[in-house]
């Protein structure tokens, strides 16, 4: 065993691998990082100590302070989170026309980390993972070593490495001590199925150049990232959120940043750690329940041909005349009397009126443009009549004077909220399902026997398939407050400008400087920009509600075409990682990811494909093989790079207990899952889930309990791939009770 001393921590069986020879040089460079990282934390602090304690500004000073505060506070929870580890490997160019560093040796090995760290004298410690130099690192094969002699990856455990990898693109070794640390690949890839936790483990040195490739794409446009299980699907689309965050300046918060949507809470709660890892704190993560207030109690749609219908496009384009049928402006005319004139309000005057708002205005905001039309409208009535009998000398009313008469008028006010009422989305959505004329209406295309299916007693007991309907409905209305709020923010910036206004009066008055220096208050971009200030920051009001300039779908294969609405709606740019597998869609994908991805209004897509299993040993994936090609002969079944020497065991459901006992015993660390048995209670250790709730997810064991059961009821597409995602979440054993 090492040193403790040592950064080094290897086994006794991996002594030879401790000789100075192969890693003092590492044990003084990351001693320099080291170093500098506890300089770095103590610098950062003070300066952000000094910004903190800076006095209050406003205008654009506020929020140069606030984004400042905020760059060094997350550097510093990012630089605290490692020691030395923050290095994840090293690598060695190939000599330049046979120079090595000017002594006859070798070029000086580049350090990679997940940030970029020089020491106090400004060196270069570590190349961030993002940046073209650490480039060949991750992409270097045998085949292409991309001007490499060698790479070596660390593993890091609790702050010391624990084992590493050497890796030779060139026949030149060295002596006998440097060929003792050269590894074939199979001790890498053995590493790969090491005991896995609760969290996904730290992958980040050990991407692939297959992976790599994809992580650094550009993202212009969607990309698909298509793969069989186990081909690191879930890690490409994660690592490749903070490097285009790293990479692409048009990504970053100020334009909307990066949303990651994955299945289901498990999948959430699993990946946490990988994003704030590397270094990105700020990337906004959801399921798509969590986009609509009513996801997190809406049931899964126990009717196929109901959430079939539902799942549709087209269905999502019935509340746009939903709505419209609430803007239909009165075809009778009226006499309004005013304080002032009795004026006609005529049906083309309603046309009018309900022309103003702009396209694409929220129908609960658009009332308020509407009715100030409708007041501006019967004002120029008001002036027109007073016109006309000038030599009584009648003084013609402000339009906010005949605004305030117009409240009064109850029978026009009552008018007016039946043609254009303030409208709530779940009221919009249930008398869809609760009004057959309704939706027979929004949705002509419908048969009898359709509309008859869509209906329901209580119309607001939500499911999955009603998310998408509710979504566009609220974007549609927008907020029903909205205009109160408004009126209220305009009231108090009003009083607040009124208040500034005095204020810079007795500055002004008491200036006696040679340049009236305080006259400068009273200029236009001083007083914008305090408005600003006040008005605070609007994403807070609705933090996924987008628009975001890039997202991140993992597990794309199971959206509906109304789910993908849900999804381009935060995404007006159409830049997009689309993570899945066709063979995993429990509803069955027959098309291609291009034709599915045109339909639902996406153009520009590229596709990628990822074919190597790192994850699911041999031996699962030749019993899951079968499992999904009897179902789909054309699934992407991926070839696994390893072998666990584990076969595939078989038992009864009695024999549970006596699998996880077995486990237990053997392992003392690592995770289980138990799939298909709702009353087994889990622990700390041992997970019990079902398929859909285990998708994205990895176990060092698997227990499959009557597999099958799964997917009764929903079809045999959809048992198969149960069958098949439950098998491979193993990355070391699979046991399967069947009855």
């Amino acid at each position: 065993m090492t040193d403790r001393t040592s950064v080094f921590d290897l086994p006794t069986s991996r002594r030879r691998k401790a000789d100075p020879a192969l890693v003092g040089a590492d044990e003084r460079h990351l001693a320099a990082v080291a170093a500098s990282l506890t300089h770095q934390i103590g610098e950062l602090t003070q300066r952000l100590e000094a910004r903190r304690r800076e006095p209050g500004r406003a205008g654009t000073g506020a929020l140069e302070r606030d984004q400042e505060i905020h760059r060094l506070g997350a550097r510093l929870r990012t630089l605290r989170r490692f020691g030395a580890d923050l290095c994840l490997g090293r690598m060695v160019p190939l000599p330049i026309d046979g120079e090595g560093d000017g002594d006859g040796t070798a070029p000086a090995p580049i350090y990679l980390g997940r940030l970029g760290l020089t020491d106090p004298d400004g060196n270069r410690l570590l190349v961030d993972w993002r940046s073209p130099a650490a480039e060949p690192f991750f992409a270097a094969t045998h085949g292409d070593p991309r001007g490499l002699a060698s790479r070596r990856r660390y593993r890091w455990t609790h702050g010391r490495i624990t084992d590493y990898w050497d890796e030779a693109f060139t026949d030149e070794v060295g002596d006998d001590v440097a060929r003792a640390a050269l590894e074939d690949t199979s001790a890498f890839i053995a590493s790969l199925g090491a005991s896995r936790s609760p969290r996904m483990r730290d992958v980040l040195a050990t991407i692939a150049a297959d992976q790599d490739a994809i992580v650094r794409a550009g993202a212009d446009g969607a990309l698909v990232v298509d793969g069989g299980p186990g081909t690191g699907k879930t890690v490409v689309a994660l690592h490749r959120a903070a490097y285009l965050l790293h990479a692409d300046p048009g990504l970053d918060e100020r334009r909307g940043g990066v949303l990651v949507l994955g299945p289901h809470q498990p999948y959430l709660d699993y990946v946490a750690d990988v994003l704030p890892a590397l270094g990105e704190d700020g990337v906004r993560t959801a399921t798509l329940r969590d986009l609509v207030l009513e996801g997190a109690d809406a049931a899964p749609e126990a009717d196929r041909e109901v959430a079939r219908l539902k799942g549709a496009a087209a269905m999502v384009g019935a509340i746009e005349p939903a709505v419209a049928l609430y803007e239909e402006p009165p075809t009778q005319g009226r006499e309004v009397a005013t304080p002032w004139a009795d004026v006609w309000l005529s049906p083309v005057d309603w046309v009018e009126a309900f022309a103003a708002p702009e396209p694409g205005t929220p129908h609960n905001e658009a009332r308020e443009v509407v009715w100030a039309a409708l007041c501006a409208i019967l004002a120029d009535k008001v002036a027109d009549a007073l016109g006309e009998g000038e030599e009584d000398g009648d003084e013609v009313p402000s339009v906010e004077a005949v605004r305030r008469a117009l409240r009064l008028d109850d029978e026009l006010t009552a008018t007016f909220g039946r043609a254009w009422p303030l409208l709530g989305a779940p009221d919009l959505v249930a008398d869809l399902w609760e009004v057959p004329a309704y939706l027979r209406r929004c949705a002509p295309w419908l048969s009898p026997a359709e509309v008859h299916a869509l209906q329901r007693e209580d119309p607001r007991a939500w499911t999955v398939a009603d998310l998408p309907l509710l979504d566009a409905a609220r974007r549609r209305l927008g907020d029903p407050e909205a205009a109160r709020r408004r009126r209220r923010e305009a009231a108090a910036l009003a009083a607040e400008r009124a208040y500034r206004a005095d204020v810079v009066a007795d500055l002004v008055a008491a200036d006696d400087s040679e340049l009236r220096v305080m006259s400068m208050l009273r200029g236009d971009d001083l007083q914008n920009a305090l408005d600003a200030d006040a008005d605070g920051d609007p994403r807070d009001r609705g933090r996924l509600a987008g628009p975001f300039a890039h997202v991140v779908v993992d597990e794309a294969q199971e959206l509906t075409d109304a789910e993908w609405q849900m999804v381009l709606a935060r995404c007006p740019s159409r830049s997009l990682t689309i993570v899945g597998d066709r063979a995993q869609a429990r509803s069955g994908f027959s098309e291609s990811w291009e034709e599915r991805l045109r339909r639902v209004g996406l153009h520009r897509i590229d596709r990628a494909s990822l074919r190597v299993n790192y994850r699911t040993p041999s031996e699962v994936m030749a019993a899951a093989e079968p499992v999904i090609r009897a179902a789909l002969p054309d699934a992407n079944v991926p070839t696994s790079v390893r072998d666990s020497g584990v076969p595939v065991t078989y038992g009864r459901p009695a024999d549970l207990d006596d699998v996880l006992a077995r486990w237990r015993a053997e392992a003392e660390e690592g995770t289980a899952c138990v799939i298909g048995a709702p009353g087994f209670a889990g622990d700390e250790r041992v997970r019990s889930l079902t398929p859909s709730l285990a998708k994205g997810l990895e176990f060092d064991l698997v227990v499959l309990v009557e597999p099958d059961r799964f997917g009764e009821g929903d079809g045999g597409v959809a048992g198969a791939v149960d069958r098949y995602v439950a098998m491979t979440r193993a990355t070391q054993r699979l046991v399967v009770l069947t009855g």
